[in-house]
């Protein structure tokens, strides 16, 4: 007979269900926003030789080296929330926003110039593997719904729209 789970278990995994859905998608929806920098970034010559670096470091140095950006955004996004409780709600918003942008910006290039190394880690390749699949899930369902097709739908029509505003003017 399987096992049945408690109803605060059920409560506390639903609630943690909610929290990666969360995450999932507010990192899909912030991505368009931060993508420009991060491939502006990802073309500076400063930018290939610290990766180039960077994959030429050991696996264990790759996976210690993505911990840095944490350690220095972490306080920031800490501080950004404290302002905002404080009453500075703009300031807070965007050194909390600005701390999340150099924290994704950091992880995705350590990430991407080690990920062959990583990979090699198991219990790490394991790991990215069911994030991976999370990722794609969750996403394959929000994409599935009526609301994200309006959305999508709505976000073309407005690219259609700056840029015959922008052919207008120039």
């Amino acid at each position: 007979m399987p096992r049945t789970r408690s109803l605060p278990m059920r409560a506390l995994l639903g609630l943690a269900d909610i929290a990666v859905a969360a995450f999932v998608i507010g990192a899909e929806l912030a991505r368009p926003l931060y993508r420009p920098l991060y491939d502006a970034l990802s073309r500076l010559a400063l930018v290939r030789r610290l990766e180039a670096g960077v994959a030429r470091l050991p696996r264990y140095a790759i996976l210690a080296l993505l911990a840095v950006p944490f350690l220095g955004v972490e306080p920031l996004k800490v501080l950004g929330v404290i302002w905002m409780a404080e009453g500075h709600l703009w300031g807070g918003l965007a050194l909390l926003a600005s701390a999340y942008l150099i924290s994704f910006v950091l992880v995705e290039r350590i990430y991407h110039a080690g990920r062959a190394k990583l990979l090699t880690i198991s219990w790490l390749a394991v790991a990215i593997g069911f994030v991976v699949q999370v990722r794609e899930a969750l996403l394959a369902s929000v994409r599935a719904t009526r609301a994200w097709q309006v959305a999508v739908a709505a976000a073309r029509r407005a690219r259609a729209f700056a840029r015959r505003l922008i052919a207008r003017t120039a």
